[in-house]
């Protein structure tokens, strides 16, 4: 609190207390209105019957583990291995797309933090943030043109005789990890760079003259500075991906079912708001887990992050 209270005056004396105080209010709004209450009100279905309208508020209105143990057992009483490797597959898959967004970023990062300038900075910046003026539903089906098999990859590939027949890019998953790793590429940069941007030139250079090679250079300079920046980017691209559902729609194979594709079944297809909501929970608290364990073992705290 106190901390907040000094954040509000430092905020105050540089802009002034009624545009500190409104930007605090309309914060204040978002969380309570937009997030807590939300989250809140889905934990609480979460804990429900799927009762019909009329029933809601009886007697038989009382709370329930049963959309939880659902998960685990199924009606049967035995494992979910479906569900669980649903949820399981999918993590596996944001894991995956968060380390080639790092792979990607890092180096455009780095060029655009320490090596451009000028007019090839900003025609860095621009060419990164133009293409997301178009909608993300249209940059899925985009990526469903360009890899579909008559798409423009299977077209190069073919006439150039790479390969004699189109390439299923769609049900191999290629489509969906692209348009994924594409969608929030600029969630990754710009933290990255906000991070090495900071970093004094003098310190690579003076290793470059002590004989350091480039690798290592990045690895015992360049990324201690930049860890905070990557925590952050692939915090916020690994929860997102885990999230997504527009992309796995229209982008997934038949056989890349997402775990929030089956958030959308119960939701919307099973009439069954109780148990989607359940579902919901377990992927907010995995995936929170996750994130906080691999902080833990990276070393990264949580005011690094925010920084």
């Amino acid at each position: 609190m106190t901390a907040l209270q000094g954040l509000f005056r430092t905020f105050a004396g540089k802009h002034g207390a009624g545009t500190a105080s409104f930007i605090g209010i309309a914060v204040l709004f978002w969380m309570i209105f937009l997030i807590v209450l939300p989250q809140l009100a889905m934990l609480d279905y979460s804990f429900r019957f799927n009762l019909p309208v009329s029933e809601t508020g009886g007697p038989n209105d009382v709370y329930t583990l049963d959309n939880y143990a659902y998960f685990f057992q199924g009606n049967d009483d035995t494992v979910n291995t479906l569900d669980m490797g649903i949820l399981v597959r999918t993590l596996i898959a944001a894991v995956f797309v968060t380390l080639i967004d790092i792979l990607l970023c890092y180096p455009i990062a780095f060029i655009l933090a320490h090596s451009a300038t000028g007019v090839a900075a900003r025609l860095m910046v621009i060419g990164l943030i133009v293409p997301f003026w178009v909608n993300e539903i249209l940059r899925a089906f985009a990526f469903r043109v360009l890899f579909g098999a008559t798409g423009l990859i299977n077209g190069v590939g073919l006439s150039t005789g790479l390969w004699d027949q189109p390439i299923d890019f769609i049900r191999a998953d290629v489509a969906l990890y692209s348009g994924l790793t594409y969608a929030y590429i600029l969630l990754m940069v710009f933290p990255i760079f906000n991070a090495v941007e900071a970093l004094d030139r003098n310190q690579i250079e003076a290793a470059r003259d002590m004989g350091a090679s480039w690798w290592r250079v990045h690895w015992r300079v360049v990324l201690p500075v930049a860890k905070p920046g990557i925590a952050s980017g692939a915090t916020m691209v690994f929860m997102l991906t885990a999230g997504a559902l527009a992309a796995p729609q229209i982008l997934g194979g038949p056989s890349s079912l997402w775990f929030t594709q089956l958030i959308y079944q119960w939701f919307n297809e099973s009439a069954n708001w109780q148990r989607g909501s359940a579902y919901a929970v377990i992927l907010l608290i995995v995936c929170i887990s996750f994130v906080m364990m691999m902080m833990r073992v990276f070393k990264v705290s949580i005011g690094e992050i925010g920084r």
